[in-house]
């Protein structure tokens, strides 16, 4: 009895008694379908509370449609700068919406660039970038607390590699960038996207919580949110996400999120729903935990919920090979007591 008490006791000291599954995370609900042929390549998304504002991929004129909440296009802000390949929507704290112009499947763009437009619509501002390594396509943006873009590549070989600027934008610019980061995403079994399982381990789009403690990007078929209590971006995307399935997307790239946490998607083709997952940013608090290589942001796409490939947690194992260790002296001493005949 004494040595069932002690192996209890080792248990619970060293946290080897595992704690219940984590719950998975709620599937998105749809609210509504976009049906304006104007708005067929929807590719990025973003909200005020109010409104949703949306853009499609590519363009030869600068538009952002405005959406009221049943999907309904209530206008059309538009500017006369002919973009390249805008994919990507970001809205900063003052409601300045910076668009994405950073599209480049055939990798022969000398500069991308980053455009401003005030949400009244009418003027924008743009500023020319360089990578220092060579052309990518990139196609997710993130804005922190301070209003310092960070773009991540839809790489088809290889990590996804995070760049932001080395110094203030120029106007026109062009304005350097550096590379920060790179990430690693894993492929899913979750159903959806032009090209398979395949395009589950590429960045189509990101998205930033109100109040930036929450990052979060996007493949074809899933979404993946990263803790950034202290609003630090690239922080955030050394630390473990939380992985929600976005399936049966046709080709989904919109992520966006609402002021009260709420999770937005959303892809092309006209007829295509929004869909929501409620109280997302609540699915990270206190998820903060940072990952064994700090120097890599690497994001496991293998399982849903916080995920984490550095094996067995310690504490259970070592609490395990306390037990065995006196399990085996307990025997050991029991035979040692034995008469012998």
């Amino acid at each position: 009895m004494r040595v069932v008490l002690a192996v209890t006791a080792v248990l619970l000291v060293l946290g080897a008694v595992p704690a219940a599954a984590a719950a998975p995370p709620p599937a998105p609900e749809p609210l509504c379908k976009v049906t304006d042929s104007r708005l067929g390549e929807l590719s990025g998304l973003v909200s005020d509370g109010e409104h949703w504002y949306a853009i499609n991929d590519g363009g030869t004129k600068v538009q952002v449609f405005v959406l009221d909440h049943s999907c309904k296009v209530q206008k059309v802000l538009s500017a006369s700068t002919d973009p390249y390949d805008v994919e990507d929507l970001a809205r900063a704290a003052d409601g300045t919406l910076w668009l994405s112009d950073t599209g480049d499947n055939s990798h022969k763009r000398t500069t991308v660039a980053l455009m401003e437009m005030k949400p009244s619509g009418g003027s924008v501002t743009l500023h020319r970038l360089t990578y220092p390594d060579g052309p990518h396509d990139t196609e997710a943006l993130l804005l922190d607390r301070s209003g310092t873009p960070y773009l991540i590549t839809k790489e088809v070989l290889g990590d996804a590699a995070v760049y932001r600027p080395t110094g203030p934008l120029a106007t026109p610019g062009p304005t350097a960038l550096e590379k920060v980061g790179s990430l690693t995403l894993h492929d899913t079994d979750t159903v959806g996207g032009p090209v398979g399982a395949f395009g589950s381990v590429l960045v189509t789009g990101g998205a930033t919580s109100a109040d930036g403690s929450v990052v979060a990007l996007r493949t074809y078929t899933d979404a993946y949110l990263y803790p950034a209590p202290d609003g630090d971006v690239l922080e955030a995307l050394k630390r473990n996400p939380m992985r929600i399935p976005l399936p049966n997307e046709k080709q989904g790239e919109a992520l966006a999120f609402e002021p009260d946490g709420m999770l937005l998607s959303g892809g092309e083709g006209v007829g295509q729903p929004i869909r929501a997952v409620k109280n997302a940013t609540a699915l990270v608090a206190g998820a903060a935990a940072p990952q064994r290589q700090a120097a890599k942001p690497a994001a496991s796409g293998a399982t849903g919920g916080s995920d984490d490939s550095s094996g067995l947690p310690l504490l259970p194992v070592v609490g395990i090979a306390v037990v065995v260790v006196l399990i085996g002296w307990f025997l050991l001493s029991r035979l040692r007591r034995r008469p012998r005949r």
